[in-house]
């Protein structure tokens, strides 16, 4: 049986969340519009300044002021950006990641004009939060958002 393009695209979103620097959480998040990729994206910190892992290899690079990583773009700010330089337009976007969107992404995901969010896991559950405010944020500001189950 072929794959469907939602499998195909969170397959990639999970192989890319392995090229991650980060030692706390490995996000991969890929971007599409009429069934073609247009980003790719995972969480770390911006291209060539360290990597987290070998710098800071037990216990990842400082924290912030929310216990989050302090030098890292998450897995969706990294696909957006990338496309936002190539001045690729993702107005009707479908945007694929392994970990639901946190607020400020989510944020960033309905400004850009994504109409569609996959998420494999929840943020809320991965840093104990009592509800997932990005996916709540994006509902209540009509994007669409389905947690992916395979």
């Amino acid at each position: 049986m072929k794959p469907t393009f939602d499998e195909i695209y969170m397959d990639l979103a999970e192989k890319l969340a392995k090229r991650s620097h980060c030692v706390k959480a490995q996000v991969g998040a890929v971007l599409t519009k009429d069934t073609r990729i247009v980003s790719l994206g995972y969480n770390g910190p911006p291209a060539g300044t360290h990597n987290c892992d070998l710098e800071w290899p037990e216990h990842g690079c400082p924290r912030d002021s929310k216990g989050s990583c302090s030098l890292a773009l998450h897995a969706e700010q990294n696909a957006i950006l990338y496309a936002t330089k190539n001045n690729v337009s993702m107005e009707g976007a479908t945007l694929y990641v392994t970990l639901s969107p946190c607020i400020a992404c989510a944020r960033v995901i309905y400004t850009i004009g994504i109409k569609k969010v996959f998420y494999k896991n929840s943020y809320a559950a991965f840093k104990k939060l009592p509800n997932d405010e990005g996916v709540d944020f994006l509902r209540k500001f009509g994007v669409e958002v389905v947690q992916y189950t395979s």
